[in-house]
């Protein structure tokens, strides 16, 4: 069963925008922070934003002031609105939750998270 849902990917010309979505449960919701990676055919997975369970944020130096991430408690929803778009935004972008997600960002961290979206894919072009 598929815990994090996502969607909002698409091909996007550069200097173009999306918003990616991520469903969940109100269990994971509101007991872990929740985050964005994203991974390029032939690169390692990398961070891009994650808000933690009081709402703050915290970005990859390489998306900072073009993608904000924002949740909905109504909805227990997470969002990443992207904007200004490269083409080296390419990835499949994954929606994770984790009670230390935060430091598994800092960390660059590459194993595993509690809970993983199947991902969603992000096609910029130049």
């Amino acid at each position: 069963q598929v815990q994090l849902v996502e969607s909002g990917g698409g091909s996007v010309q550069a200097g173009g925008s999306l918003r990616l979505s991520c469903s969940t449960s109100t269990n994971i919701y509101t007991n872990n922070s929740m985050g964005w990676f994203r991974q390029a055919p032939g690169k390692e997975r990398e961070g891009v934003a994650v808000a933690d369970r009081d709402g703050l944020t915290t970005y990859a130096d390489s998306v900072k002031g073009r993608f904000t991430i924002s949740k909905d408690n109504a909805k227990n929803t997470l969002y990443l609105q992207m904007n200004s778009l490269q083409p080296e935004d390419t990835a499949m972008y994954y929606c994770a939750a984790d009670s230390f997600l935060w430091h598994k960002f800092l960390q660059n961290w590459q194993g595993a998270f509690a809970y993983l979206g199947r991902g969603t894919q992000v096609t910029v072009s130049s």
